[in-house]
């Protein structure tokens, strides 16, 4: 069984790749919140103050970014023994 970490992504309508992580996120077993920047401008300013990015998904994972669809690198995220 999967144990919830923190998982936090950014997200827009139509972005296929947000679509494909979310997916991912979810097959894996993980929950997550999700906030949809083209409907909040004041979380689209901090994703971009976080990342530097104006693209999506940025996703957190224990403070961790993500920028876009990365299965290696969400896997390790997901997968280390000492996030909560």
């Amino acid at each position: 069984m999967t144990i919830d970490k923190e998982v936090t992504i950014y997200t827009a309508p139509g972005c296929p790749w947000c679509r494909r992580t979310k997916d991912y996120l979810a097959q894996k077993g993980f929950s997550y919140l999700e906030h949809n920047v083209a409907r909040d401008r004041a979380k689209a300013d901090e994703i971009i103050e976080k990342s530097g990015q104006t693209g999506v998904p940025v996703i957190i994972i224990g403070g961790q970014i993500v920028i876009g669809f990365n299965q290696d690198r969400l896997d390790s995220l997901l997968s280390r023994e000492d996030r909560v």
